[in-house]
């Protein structure tokens, strides 16, 4: 019979159920290798062709540890908590939980269609109550240890949504899902102290097999910084304003302070004749996000009215206020020195402040045009003149600490980590607040604490959230004391179950603890974590500060949860568009003379990211119902390097599908039986050196995750083999075992009909001869004036040129022809090469 991927994919699939062919195993003998991918969030749309991406690399590793003889942790679950469920419950009345469910068993029929060899036996979501109620037992540790505590912060708070967004969900002043507007305003919220960890989690990134662009991304979001707190005191008031800076050698340049909007004093110090001025700008920037102040080009500002006095120089400079300077950043206060900082230079020249150039600037450099952002010497700056800017700094904070007005201080860019939802979809808080006014944690014989049902999901009328409608549920008491109480009526963000559930995977059924010691001794760290930048600061970042946290109480034996990280590229999609930026699906495109039309009308051809209004989403069950599971799979390791975006052509699944049905006729005959061209007779030579120089490139390319040019060599293998006549039989099962992380279901069949009974899954991995993997050498005469003086080993065959280059390079004939005139270069192929020359 022909390759048919519709019969032979499915009996598999249920070959690997119906065995628990990947369960792990308990061996701890064996050495352990724990692959894992970002745990999903499972959408309603389901998944698209660019989501198994990187479940696919993440497989082939798997197969190929198992291959090896490691014992392989290989899971999966979902992240189900969240927004897009709790919003459609508002819409509907239906309970995210059972929104959640649905969307789940679609996305695992999803997954399980392509063939991934998860331990389905430890399959959780994040709203398991199991799972809840170690996520709030953690919580409950962070509070023990004082890294969880309340605090009136300003937040970004939708209306509509009634909830807390985070900086990355507000764009121009609106929630980026919805398009509602969005507001900042003063709110209790739960915080957690990761500032505590701020040192740890960047000094422990150095020894993280990291893409060193993610490394270096969360040193930038912690942004540890050395400088110094002055104060400026206030002329006529008598009050300080401290601001924090990392170039307190240029205090002497400080020609205004700016305020954050968002400071505490802004009211006290503004004068009666800007105080309208000064409401409307604080009116009109209330909306926007830290993110959206930090990136607007044009710097806007209003003058408070208030003078402060600069230390340095005795004289009185003006306040203002603008949105470029951040309350959750030092203190919500800088001086401005618009001579060597280009944001102060910007605001500077828009308002017309001075600016003094207080460092020498490289040659032609126009301080009043640009700033200098450089070190140098200092320059109108008192009895420091002349002084390195290094020098100088030090000197500047013993000399304000000395005076009283300022100290030294190491500052970081990180700030705590905002806690708090207003939303129903979460884990509830375990936290009791007292009539007595005190906060109190449930006791651990108390959870989980799940959330009631409810009829209605929104907040309240009065702008409370949801779980308040739950009277019955929010009034309770102490157990401890009897004294009446409320629950907490926040809930956590998505973040939490997503901090800490690779450890759950290990020991996912354990009901006395998170995980238990030796389970997690043997587990850990995760070796290969794979999954899409986007995740490179807050997800990766919140996980490695409660893994520090669960390390420092005695849960986990590691500093660092994710030994080695790989961010795959993203799978973009051809969509159409015509003038007026309407898109038109695929299928109504065509194109002529090297231009696309969609009918009559003119279209422009994008690479794009894959959105249903670009009518570029491609299903994956469309894919595997046209060409099988194996084929999506070898494509999308075929189409490129892991670790960059590219296109989705599925005129290159159809090509992957012809290799696919090449292989099957090369080990099967008509009648699903031994191709007879197979047969039991030693490799000769050059096939055998082909097939261990294939084993090893294979090995090493599936280990440095460079899965393409391992296909490569597999289609170069592929096509010796079939050439052949007579193929012999062990060359032909060392193909089907290398094939086989690649595309397992075929692989299983061939593997059946090459005559063995077990499944391939845990067939021992090829090894290879080094000498039959290295490239055949020849030795090559090397004369000099005709007489022989050394020999060169090389490819046999070379040209000439390249004889010589290989030659040439060798250190020894380097040495023996240094100072020498080569005058002739005789080559006979194959054989010598003869210089001749003249000292």
């Amino acid at each position: 019979m022909a390759y048919d991927p519709k019969r032979i994919e499915p009996k598999w699939q249920d070959y690997w159920h119906t065995n628990a062919t990947f369960r792990t195993g308990e061996d701890r003998s064996k050495p352990k290798y724990y692959v894992l991918d970002m745990f999903p969030y499972p959408s309603g749309e389901g998944l698209h062709v660019g989501h198994p991406e990187g479940y696919t690399a993440t497989d082939i590793v798997a197969r190929y540890k198992r291959m090896a003889g490691f014992n392989v942790l290989h899971p999966m679950g979902w992240d189900a908590y969240g927004l897009p469920a709790e919003r459609y419950a508002v819409r509907t009345g239906v309970h995210p939980a059972i929104t959640t469910k649905t969307n789940i068993a679609n996305f695992k029929s999803q997954v399980q269609r392509l063939g991934f060899s998860y331990d389905w036996s430890r399959e959780f979501s994040t709203t398991d109550p199991d799972f809840v109620r170690w996520t709030q037992w953690i919580f409950l540790k962070l509070y023990e240890r004082g890294l969880a505590y309340q605090a009136e912060v300003p937040v970004n708070w939708c209306p509509a949504q009634g909830t807390v967004l985070a900086n990355e969900e507000v764009k121009d002043g609106k929630y980026v899902e919805t398009g509602e507007p969005v507001e900042r305003r003063l709110m209790r919220q739960w915080m957690l102290k990761i500032t505590d960890y701020a040192d740890r989690l960047l000094e422990d990134l150095d020894g993280l097999e990291w893409p060193e662009g993610i490394k270096t991304m969360q040193r930038n979001w912690i942004g540890r910084s050395e400088g110094a707190e002055i104060a400026f005191v206030l002329e006529g008031h008598g009050d300080r304003l401290t601001v924090y800076t990392t170039r307190p050698e240029t205090i002497w340049g400080a020609t205004f302070l700016v305020l954050s909007p968002e400071h505490p004093m802004v009211s006290a110090i503004t004068s009666p004749a800007q105080r309208d001025a000064v409401q409307g700008y604080l009116t009109r920037t209330a909306a926007l996000s830290d993110i959206e102040k930090l990136q607007e080009p044009d710097k806007t500002g209003v003058f408070t009215g208030a003078y402060a006095i600069n230390p340095a120089t005795g004289r009185p400079i003006p306040v203002w206020i603008a949105d470029y300077v951040l309350m959750g950043y030092g203190t919500g206060t800088i001086m401005a020195v618009p001579a060597h900082d280009i944001r102060d230079h910007t605001f500077a020249r828009t308002f017309g402040l001075p600016i003094v150039e207080v460092i020498a600037a490289a040659a032609g450099t126009n301080i009043k045009e640009e700033a200098w952002e450089g070190e140098g010497r200092l320059v109108n700056s008192g009895d420091w003149t002349g002084f390195d800017s290094q020098t100088a700094k030090q000197a500047v904070i013993a000399w304000v600490e000395e005076r009283g007005d300022g100290r030294g201080r190491t500052q970081y860019r990180l700030r705590d980590w905002l806690f708090s939802r207003q939303r129903y979809w979460g884990e509830p808080f375990p936290i009791l607040h007292r009539v007595d006014g005190t906060i109190v944690p449930l006791p651990e014989d108390a959870l989980p604490l799940l959330a009631p049902e409810l009829d209605d999901y929104k907040p309240t009328e009065t702008g409370d959230p949801p779980l308040a409608r739950a009277e019955n549920w929010v009034r309770t008491s102490d157990p401890a004391t009897g004294l009446n109480a409320l629950r907490e009526i926040n809930t956590m963000p998505q973040w939490a179950g997503s901090c800490w559930y690779y450890l759950r995977f290990a020991d996912p059924k354990n009901a006395v603890a998170p995980i238990d010691r030796e389970v997690e001794k043997y587990w850990l760290p995760v070796d290969l974590y794979v999954g899409g930048a986007e995740h490179a600061v807050l997800h990766l970042l919140y996980a490695r500060f409660w893994h520090k946290v669960l390390f420092d109480i005695g849960v986990v034996s590691t500093k660092e949860p994710f030994k080695k990280l790989f961010n795959q590229g993203m799978i973009l999609a051809f969509s159409y568009r015509d003038a007026s930026g309407k898109y038109y699906r695929p299928d109504d495109v065509s194109e002529h003379n090297g231009q696309w039309f969609a009918g009559n009308m003119p279209v422009s051809q994008q690479v794009a990211k894959m959105s249903k209004s670009k009518f570029n989403v491609v299903n994956p069950d469309e894919v595997i119902d046209l060409y099988g599971a194996d084929s999506m799979r070898l494509y999308e390791m075929f189409m490129g390097p892991l670790d960059v975006a590219k296109p989705w052509q599925m005129s290159g699944v159809a090509g992957v599908s012809r290799f696919l049905h090449r292989v099957w006729r090369m080990v099967s005959n008509a009648a699903d039986g031994l191709n007879d061209q197979i047969c039991d007779t030693q490799p000769a030579s050059d096939i055998a050196r082909l097939e261990h120089k294939t084993i090893r490139a294979v090995s090493e390319d599936i280990e440095a995750m460079r899965f393409n040019t391992g296909i490569s060599k597999l289609m170069e293998m592929s096509n010796a083999l079939i050439a052949l006549e007579r193929r012999p039989r062990a060359a032909v099962e060392t193909f089907v075992l290398l094939l086989a992380p690649f595309a397992p279901h075929i692989c299983e069949e061939l593997w059946c009909i090459l005559g063995h009974k077990a499944s391939v899954a845990y067939a021992p991995w090829p090894s290879f001869d080094e000498d039959l993997a290295e490239d055949e050498r020849r030795e090559y005469v090397v004369q000099i004036n005709g007489k022989l003086r050394h020999k060169v080993f090389a490819a046999p065959g070379l040209s000439t040129t390249a004889l010589l280059s290989a030659v040439k390079n060798d250190p020894r004939v380097s040495a023996l022809l240094e100072g020498k005139q080569i005058k002739k270069e005789i080559v006979v192929p194959d054989r010598l090469v003869n210089f001749v020359v003249r000292d």
